[in-house]
Formats: C-alpha cells, structure tokens, sequence
C-alpha cells in the first residue's frame, strides 16, 4: 500500500506544502551535473566517474539535449517497513525530458539523484519541482547500509 502525502514529508527536510501531493512530495532541482570521465561497475566494486557541476545563469540551468546528473534539494530518510520509488513529474516528460531513477530502501538517508535525460533544449529553474517521491510498504530482512549513505548531507 502506498501512503499518503502527509506521511512521505515526514520523511523528507525541509518540504514546502506545496510540494506535498496527495500520495507523494514533490522533490526540487539543487544542482545539475555533467559526467566528464568513465565510470565503472564491476564485481569488486564500482567507481564513479568524475563530474562537473552545471552553471545556472540566475539560478536558471539552460540544458541542451543528453545525459545530466539531477541532484535533489532535499535530504529523504526512508524509514523501515517501506521502500521509496521516485517519478518524474509530467512537466518534465511533456517537455521532452525523462528522469531515471532506481529503488531507494529502507534506512537510506540522503540527497539523491537522478538521471536527467534531455532530448530537447530545457531551462530548469533551481528549486523547480522535477520528481516525486512516493513511500510503499515493504517487508524487507534488513535497512539500507551501502556506499550512498548520508550522500550530500553536512
């Protein structure tokens, strides 16, 4: 079953109540990054490749079509019993843009991000809603303990 809105921005700081929906919260833009170097997965392990952060002109971000690194605003802490599923919001779709997303487990705590695929020039404001984060119930054996924990958060 998922959960409310209400619900989810307990679990999410700081939120606006205009980010929180009827079964979800809004998540916003921070920041934008291109990757410059390869990356790697392997069976040992993986490594990231390098990135460079995207300027944004008056807190504008002016993106020309391919691949960017979105990165949320806002620090989500996904409690035990449930498991998060983030999608992007229509306006992003409806302007040719497509946001890719993976399985956020219980226990993780962090700021996130997502996989901006642009497929037609797009500005996107800094703070703009872009994606929204929904909570499920899940059983599960055990709460998130990898390498993205506490990502981004001083």
């Amino acid at each position: 079953m998922y959960e409310s809105g209400a619900f989810v921005a307990e679990h999410l700081e700081p939120v606006a109540a205009a980010q929180v929906q009827p079964n979800g919260v809004d998540l916003t833009a921070e920041a934008v990054l291109e990757q410059r170097e390869p990356g790697r997965i392997g069976t040992d392990g993986k490594t990231i490749g390098e990135r460079e952060r995207v300027e944004a002109d008056e807190g504008v971000f002016s993106l020309s079509p391919g691949g960017y690194i979105l990165q949320y605003a806002e620090t989500i802490s996904i409690p035990e019993d449930h498991v998060g599923f983030l999608y992007p919001r229509s306006s992003l779709m409806r302007n040719s843009c497509m946001l890719n997303t993976a399985v956020w487990d219980a226990g993780y705590t962090g700021k996130g991000e997502g996989l901006l695929e642009v497929h037609h020039d797009v500005e996107i404001e800094r703070g703009a809603r872009v994606a929204q984060l929904v909570l499920a119930d899940a059983e599960h054996a055990d709460t998130y303990d990898g390498s993205y924990q506490g990502e981004r958060v001083e």
